[in-house]
Order: C-alpha cells, then sequence, then structure tokens
C-alpha cells in the first residue's frame, strides 16, 4: 500500500510540475517525450522553476494559508466569536472535518512541491550541459532553499514544541530525491539538521548569487537574461543566509543565529521602506515593504483573498480583524507607526466601527511591482533576532530601536532583559500581521497564554494546541 501510494503521488506531482509548461510547448502526451522537450531547453527549465515558485505562492501554502489566513488564525490575531466562519481553527479544532481538510491540504501542497524540487533537480542531473555552470549553480540552489523552507515549516507548524524535552520527538518526513518508499518521521532535531544541511548545500552553489554584487536587480546588466531579475522574489543568497537565522533562532542556536543575521544586516541591498513611499504615496503605497523584503512570493490572487477575509463590506461572522480596543492595544495608539496608519483604518464602506487591514488591498498602479506580493523574510526579523540573540543590553536594545526608529516611532528605553523580551513580543505582534509568523514565535518561546484579538481576551495555550497533528493523508499509510 505505501508503495502504490506514493507512486501515485509522485505521478501527481510530476504532473503538476509540468502542466506549467503545456500551453507553451508542442508536445505529444508521452511523458518521456515531454520532459526531453522541457529539459533540453534553458527556456523549458526556466519554466519549469518558474513553475516551482508559482506552486509555492498557491492558494494552500505562502499565498494564503501560511501567510494571510490560516496560520495567524492560529495565532488568535483576530476577533473571532462562535458564529464566526473560522471559528472552529481559532479554537484549536483539530478533528473537526473542516480544519481537518484544510491543515490536510497545506500538509499535502507541501510535500508535492518537495517532490517537484527534487525532480527539477534530478532532472537537470539528467540533461547536463543545457544551462551555464553558473546558472546550474543557482538555480539548483534556489531549488534545494526552496526544499529547505518547505520542510522547516512543516515541522513548525506540524512539529513538537522545540525544546530540550520533545526536540527528540517524532516530527516530519524528509525528502532529499525521488524514492519508492515513504520516509520515516525523523526526531525534531534531526529534521532541523537535515532543513540546515540542505541550507549549507544551497548557500555554497549560491556563492556568486548577482545579488551579491548587484542588488535586487529589475533585471541583469550584460547578459539580457530577465529571468534572473527581482532576486528578492527568488531563493537569492541573503535569503538563505536569513532562513539560517530563522532556523538557528527556532532551535535555540543564539550564536549562529547572530551571525547569520548581522550578515544580512550588513548588506546594503535592502534599504529601510521611506516614508514616502508608504504615506506620501497613499494611492499606492508600500504597504508590504518590499525594499526590505529579503525573500516573497507574488500571488495573482491576492486581491481576491483579500476580498474573501479583510474587506470592510464583509459581515462580522467572516471578516479577519480585532476589535477596535485590541488594535489600537497592539500598536499602543501611535498614529506615527506606518504599519497602524497606513495599514489599519475604519472604513467609509461596509458600517464598520473597527478597523479592518488594508495590508492586502489593491493599489491604483497596476504596472508597481509590489502588487500581488506577500512578504515571507523582512530586514527587520534579522534586527529582532540580532537583538534576542545578543548579549550586551545595549546593542540588543540598538537592534530592536533601529525597527522601531524606521516604523515611525522614537527609542524606549530598555534597561532589563525582561523589558527586552516584552518589547520584543510586542514587536513581533505589530509587524508580522499577515505574515504567519507570529505563530512560530509565540511556539518557539513556548507562552503558556497568549492574547487574543478581542478587547482583554487571552487564551491558555499548550503543546496540543502548538503542534498540529499530523493530517491523515500521512498517518494512515504508516
Amino acid at each position: 500500500m505505501k508503495r502504490v501510494y506514493f507512486r501515485v503521488l509522485l505521478a501527481l506531482s510530476m504532473i503538476v510540475l509540468l502542466t506549467n509548461c503545456r500551453k507553451f510547448l508542442d508536445v505529444q502526451p508521452e511523458d518521456k517525450v515531454l520532459e526531453e522537450q522541457t529539459f533540453t531547453t534553458p527556456k523549458g527549465i526556466n519554466m519549469v522553476l518558474n513553475g516551482l515558485y508559482l506552486d509555492l505562492a498557491k492558494n494552500d501554502l505562502y499565498g494564503n494559508r501560511l501567510t494571510l489566513s490560516t496560520v495567524d488564525i492560529l495565532a488568535q490575531r483576530y476577533d473571532i466569536s462562535s458564529l464566526h466562519s473560522q471559528y472552529k481553527i481559532a479554537t484549536y479544532a483539530y478533528t473537526d472535518l473542516t480544519v481537518m481538510d484544510s491543515l490536510d491540504k497545506v500538509w499535502t501542497n507541501a510535500y508535492a512541491l518537495v517532490l517537484n524540487t527534487n525532480t527539477f533537480l534530478e532532472s537537470l542531473d539528467k540533461y547536463p550541459g543545457v544551462l551555464s555552470p553558473a546558472v546550474d549553480s543557482l538555480y539548483r540552489g534556489e531549488a534545494i532553499g526552496m526544499r529547505a523552507m518547505l520542510h522547516f515549516d512543516m515541522l513548525r507548524l506540524y512539529g513538537p514544541m522545540y525544546n530540550s524535552a520533545d526536540s527528540t520527538k517524532p516530527s516530519i518526513p524528509y525528502y532529499r530525491s525521488l524514492s519508492k518508499d515513504i520516509n520515516p518521521l525523523l526526531p525534531a532535531n534531526a529534521a532541523i539538521d537535515s532543513v540546515l544541511s540542505d541550507l549549507n548545500i544551497a548557500e555554497r552553489l549560491l556563492a556568486n548569487d548577482p545579488i551579491r554584487v548587484s542588488g535586487v536587480q529589475r533585471k541583469l546588466v550584460g547578459d539580457g537574461n530577465d529571468f534572473l531579475r527581482a532576486r528578492n522574489y527568488r531563493f537569492n543568497y541573503y535569503a538563505i543566509k536569513a532562513l539560517k537565522a530563522r532556523v538557528n533562532m527556532y532551535r535555540g542556536n543564539k550564536p549562529a543565529a547572530l551571525a547569520a543575521a548581522v550578515e544580512v544586516i550588513n548588506v546594503r541591498w535592502f534599504p529601510w521602506v521611506s516614508s514616502n513611499n508608504v504615506l506620501v504615496n497613499q494611492g499606492s503605497p508600500d504597504r508590504v515593504f518590499t525594499t526590505e523584503m529579503i525573500l516573497g512570493v507574488q500571488n495573482t490572487k491576492l486581491y481576491d483573498k483579500y476580498e474573501e477575509y479583510f474587506a470592510p463590506t464583509l459581515a462580522d461572522s467572516r471578516i479577519l480583524a480585532p476589535t477596535l480596543t485590541k488594535t489600537s492595544t497592539v500598536f499602543e495608539a501611535d498614529e506615527n507607526d506606518f504599519r497602524y496608519n497606513l495599514n489599519w483604518k475604519v472604513p467609509t464602506d461596509g458600517g464598520k466601527t473597527y478597523r479592518t487591514f488594508f495590508k492586502y488591498a489593491d493599489i491604483v498602479r497596476k504596472d508597481s511591482i509590489y502588487r500581488f506580493t506577500i512578504p515571507l523574510i523582512k530586514k527587520s526579523e534579522m534586527y529582532y533576532i540580532a537583538a534576542e540573540c545578543s548579549s550586551d543590553l545595549n546593542t540588543a536594545a540598538t537592534y530592536l530601536n533601529t525597527v522601531r526608529n524606521n516604523r515611525g516611532l522614537t527609542n524606549r528605553s530598555i534597561t532589563t532583559t525582561a523589558l527586552l523580551n516584552t518589547e520584543l513580543q510586542k514587536e513581533h505582534q505589530k509587524e508580522f500581521f499577515g505574515e504567519g509568523q507570529l505563530f512560530y514565535y509565540y511556539k518557539r518561546r513556548n507562552l503558556t497564554s497568549i492574547p487574543t484579538g478581542t478587547s482583554a481576551a487571552s487564551v491558555s495555550m499548550n503543546a496540543s494546541k502548538y503542534g498540529v497533528p499530523l493530517p491523515l493523508s500521512e498517518t494512515q499509510y504508516r
């Protein structure tokens, strides 16, 4: 049964991988011919790699569930009553059929994409010499980086609490190659070892990434290869470094996390968003701070999702929004904060008396580079990691205050480590709305109580709420 199931899944994943190429190629129906026509030209390989990124931005992965909705709902960001359409997921009702289906889709789509990255990598081996050595190295590094991040986020979501007691508990399978067998569930610490191993490989392959010399380019100069433009929408060298900082932070390896974060902080390619971009340019503001974005995706269905979850015209039983008091509390009623005055407004339509979320509302300029953009890693996170990992309190405060100053806020005096942690938690609550990072922060910190999106409420947390059960599609074949 295991072998049959895996063969079916593998066949389906190959179809998904190559579907994006069919409309561009005059192919015969045989898979072999399609494969040969795809991987024997640079254009064909480009389209397959582009297909991986399109899959990454789909609804069940980073185009919605892992950013806009499901994971942020688990973090209790919104005011969700018993009448709300998202009540079951907000109350961690993991045995509810609707919740099970949603979480199963995340898992199956993530592992289908892992299989697709492995198919892509093995096909590059099978058809060598089509790409130049430099481009071949870049593409392999990107695919391996994508594979590492997918596994890591499955570990963060479905794995156990990561601490000294739970780090050896079974977590997720890790796939580095195509196989007829279902891989075992690794202990959580072994899964992180595998993630870091892949990130180390990706870092070496991306050593000559053009971003290191030319920055986040809109177009390469010289060879005219426009496919390599806008490197912050791809798994570039600094995205790999930032992921290493995030992974080591989750593991609790603060020296390694600090070293990786500081390397990203010290480059000049991710400038802080300007007040002109976010406040003066009201018609098409950069609400997602793309100048600071180290890695992001573009979801062409983003504004449909905005209408589904955040539009002011939605009923209270469907809209994702905190209460007016809670939004004010999170942002400390500071209208100088870009994240507050730009992304949260009492709307003029829909009859709402509370602020609704505008971060992913459409903008006037339809040709803007940051339309459809969802950030996955931003520069600010590297500063938060550096602040939390710094042994010197003054240095930690400087890192934290740098972010706050560039969000329109003035410094706040930090005199103790406890106060630093309090301020860091506030910053995570402000910074990552619609980016899916807050739940993982709470889980990493093992917080036993977290605030909700209602005025004053909090909810108690434990390992069973933080650890999403593996879906039946995975467990029934083990």
